[in-house]
């Protein structure tokens, strides 16, 4: 990465960091409508990886369905009574997928590849979104209005995931030697591997340790509870790197696009969250109220 590229992504960095922490901390239909128009763009950009690959996926039926599916979020909330609405609309999705590839791809068409894609750009995406609402409302908080219970619980998977990307990144530059996956990410090394857990460790404490006792909310998470749970966050979100990596590498395309400067695309930045964010929501529980 040349000085140059640094300095955008500094920069981009440096003003959507504060906007993204007040959208988190407003929650209600404010994160919910920023939430929506990054999945559309994120799950755009992965059928953008499909057109790239010379197939076909449907974005007629992809699109909505992200839609309705994070709409669907911030309208009930919780996942208990979103679970329904979104297997239907899934169901419905791969059901309406295989009728278009019938009177439009034929067997001839690829029609595999683009229901497939249709449907993997759709959960790939909709679900980890919808996930970052539902932690959002915390039990403790009311998921429409401002609430510190809620902005940690969301907040900590984004900082540790964009902490541990950078320690990677520094940590490859300066000791990295071993490739990790040269056939996935050429430039991805075990150094750099091993400092991003290093470094998503370290901030997981850090963040628990300085800045939960002071938002005065109900949630008891120890700081050796948050290390731990940075090192499951950590290691995940080298997987979700790494899998977008994978997408890209047989798409032939170095970035998933070009709207933020320095970074890419939504992918090339949400990678990782759409990994972290579903790992968070489903082992918090387990990590709140340990007292080790």
């Amino acid at each position: 990465m040349t000085g140059s590229n640094l300095g955008l992504r500094l920069l981009v960095a440096g003003v959507g960091i504060p906007f993204g922490f007040a959208v988190v901390w407003a929650g209600g239909w404010i994160m919910t409508a920023v939430v929506l128009l990054l999945g559309l763009l994120a799950c755009h950009e992965v059928l953008g990886f499909a057109r790239a690959g010379g197939w076909r996926p449907f974005t007629g039926v992809a699109l909505p369905v992200t839609a309705l599916l994070i709409l669907g979020a911030g309208w009930f909330g919780a996942y208990a009574p979103w679970g329904g609405m979104a297997l239907g609309l899934l169901l419905a999705a791969t059901i309406g997928s295989l009728i278009l590839a019938i009177f439009l791809r034929g067997a001839q068409g690829g029609p595999m590849p683009s229901v497939g894609f249709t449907l993997l750009a759709t959960v790939y995406v909709a679900v980890p979104m919808a996930l970052m609402i539902f932690l959002r409302q915390h039990p403790a908080s009311s998921w429409s209005s401002a609430s510190w219970d809620g902005t940690f619980l969301l907040v900590f998977p984004l900082l540790v995931t964009w902490v541990a990307d950078s320690s990677a990144y520094f940590g490859g530059r300066r000791f990295g030697n071993r490739k990790l996956i040269p056939a996935v990410s050429p430039s991805k090394t075990v150094e750099g591997a091993v400092s991003g857990v290093i470094g998503a460790m370290a901030s997981a404490a850090a963040f628990t340790a300085v800045l939960l006792p002071t938002m005065g909310g109900g949630l008891q998470l120890s700081v050796s509870a948050a290390a731990l749970l940075g090192l499951l966050v950590g290691t995940v979100a080298q997987l979700g790197d790494l899998a977008e990596s994978l997408l890209k590498r047989e798409a032939g395309v170095k970035d998933s696009g070009s709207l933020l400067p320095g970074h890419g695309g939504v992918m090339d930045r949400f990678d990782a969250v759409l990994f972290t964010v579903p790992v968070t929501y489903l082992m918090i529980p387990f990590f709140i109220g340990w007292g080790i």
